[in-house]
């Protein structure tokens, strides 16, 4: 008797503990699923980071559009070194041809000129080509002449350099005036002596051209719009898009740009060619850096469109470029030009703008709604830079 309730309290406890193995098996798998659970939930998060993150870098202006690339034959401007050393070898036919160094000032005023400069290169003036107190391109008469001066024709092939815009400045009034094939070396003397190639010391003095310009000047008048038709056409054009291809401090009105210009901010309804540096906290001060590459030379184009698709700028509409004095807007025209495009150029610029009291203004990025709007005459006169 005894011996069978030991047996039976026996299967009895081996029963109970069986069923507390069992017991603590389902509490640990229970656990393990909880982690698994919560894992699942921290990879989810994680991954719906990350994709977020992927979202935001997608919305980042890109564009998949190399034909925006591509360079009519006819009309390129930019060129590489290696074409320049074919030309001055005799490798590249390219008729008469003058190679000059673009900057303000003479010779003497240039950073590196008399120094060191391409083989038989002479030295241009930019204000040759402008004046002021506006800075726009001088009359024809005078355009022409200059030209003259230093030994260009209508059928010469041109082909300048510089360290800042004034070259691509220079290139734009020679495409206005007439000169049919303007070349530029794009990333300028540091290209071309990474390249290797030679650099020459002291002044080549130009020697004027003979005879006749050859074409009526200015041959493209229509490169150029007034500061009349663009008040007009920025209110009654709705194909019409003025671009300021200035830096963020300009476009947003904290200073001129400029130490003659007394005023800061925009023409009513401008749109921005370089939203870049929109986060960035601080004034872009540099030249053009968001058009260029790290050696100096042009972005591709693409790059370009994506910031200005980024800021309603619609390349199927008529786009005029400016900037404070056309230096900076002469790059960009350029780029369109070469590529089949028939921008224009708001050749007066900002400077020109805020001279008349009457004309409405922007202050601020309408695109943050950070903006007021107000005239010329109601804008402070002390945001001139230093």
């Amino acid at each position: 008797m005894k011996k069978k309730l030991w047996i039976v309290n026996l299967f009895l406890a081996l029963v109970l503990i069986l069923a507390g193995c069992g017991a603590g098996e389902t509490s640990d798998d229970a656990a393990s699923e909880s982690t698994a659970e919560e894992s699942s939930e921290e990879i989810t998060e994680e991954s719906s980071e990350t994709e977020a993150d992927e979202a935001a870098v997608e919305e980042v202006p890109t564009t998949t559009d190399t034909e925006i690339n591509d360079i009519d034959p006819e009309k390129q401007v930019y060129v590489t070194p290696e074409w320049i050393n074919d030309v001055i070898e005799g490798n590249e036919d390219v008729g008469e041809y003058v190679i000059a160094e673009v900057t303000w000032g003479e010779a003497a005023d240039s950073p590196d000129y008399l120094d060191k400069h391409l083989p038989g290169a002479v030295h241009f003036n930019t204000d040759a080509i402008e004046e002021g107190p506006i800075w726009n391109v001088k009359s024809p008469e005078e355009l022409e002449q200059a030209l003259l001066d230093y030994g260009v024709t209508s059928d010469t092939t041109l082909i300048l350099y510089g360290p800042d815009t004034g070259v691509d400045r220079f290139a734009f009034a020679a495409l206005y005036t007439g000169v049919q094939d303007v070349k530029v070396l794009d990333g300028g003397l540091p290209v071309w002596e990474a390249a290797g190639y030679e650099t020459e010391e002291g002044e080549a003095e130009p020697v004027p051209a003979e005879g006749e310009f050859g074409v009526e000047v200015p041959a493209h008048p229509e490169y150029i719009v007034s500061l009349e038709d663009t008040v007009d056409r920025l209110e009654n054009d709705e194909d019409f898009q003025l671009v300021s291809t200035r830096s963020e401090a300009e476009w947003r009105g904290i200073e001129s740009g400029y130490s003659y210009i007394p005023k800061a901010g925009e023409p009513k309804g401008a749109l921005w060619g370089r939203p870049l540096l929109r986060n960035s906290g601080e004034a872009n001060v540099s030249d053009m850096e968001d058009y260029k590459n790290e050696d100096g030379t042009n972005k591709d184009f693409e790059e370009i469109v994506a910031m200005w698709e980024y800021e309603g700028i619609d390349l199927d509409k008529t786009i005029a470029l400016y900037c404070g004095t056309a230096w900076r807007s002469s790059l960009p025209w350029l780029m369109m030009y070469e590529r089949g495009y028939e921008p224009l150029h708001f050749d007066s610029s900002w400077n020109d703008y805020q001279m008349h009291d009457e004309l409405p203004v922007q202050i601020g990025d309408p695109k943050q709604d950070e903006v007021e709007y107000t005239t010329v005459g109601e804008l402070s006169d002390d945001k001139a830079s230093e």
